[in-house]
């Protein structure tokens, strides 16, 4: 395998131990010495994760940084999520039904637009990041299309970076010159 191919493959594990860490902690408020414990990969093997029985530092270290920042704490040895531990593992969720299509399109496009502030740069930029990860296709600047139902991820990123009246989000029935965008997303072309 070529290096690219197994830093890429590294990250991933990382990004799946990050989510079922959070979402361990959500579903059952997780004991924080378990999280350290040699016992803890079966745990998040039960949630879908499959690790080497060489992962415990990684989980240990993992379980620092989501408490580092500010994702989870702890009530005497239980670990508990934060709000913004609650959120994250939303928008982590959200992404994760959002690479899930269903099987035929509505014919509708979602749009969000935004105009956000410069001195609020750091989130404008933020929000484009979140809208490309997620699949979004970009028509201008600040303007963004995906073809299927997204408002509940746009809520999550309103709140959570705190924009909701900077943000709009809009259900187009008909968009002219859109050949390009529905080649992009593998839709089928208009009749």
């Amino acid at each position: 395998m070529g290096s690219i191919e197994e830093r890429g493959r590294k990250r991933a594990q990382k990004r799946n131990l990050r989510k079922s860490i959070l979402m361990g902690v959500a579903a059952a408020g997780l004991v924080g010495l378990a999280i350290a414990a040699p016992n803890m990969p079966v745990v998040l093997r039960k949630l879908g994760l499959t690790l080497s029985r060489y992962d415990a530092g990684n989980i240990a270290r993992t379980r620092k940084r989501l408490e580092k920042e500010g994702l989870i704490f702890y009530k005497g040895p239980v670990a508990q999520l934060t709000e913004k531990g609650k959120r994250k593992l939303y928008l982590l969720q959200a992404k994760e039904t959002l690479s899930k299509r269903p099987k035929r399109w509505d014919g509708r496009w979602r749009l969000m637009i935004f105009d956000i502030p410069e001195y609020r740069k750091t989130i404008r930029d933020k929000v484009r990041q979140t809208l490309r990860s997620c699949g979004f296709y970009q028509l201008q600047k600040s303007v963004w299309m995906y073809p299927y139902p997204c408002e509940e991820l746009i809520i999550l990123l309103k709140s959570d970076l705190k924009i909701g009246k900077d943000m709009r989000y809009m259900i187009v029935d008909e968009l002219e010159m859109d050949a390009p965008i529905r080649k992009h997303f593998k839709l089928p072309a208009r009749q």
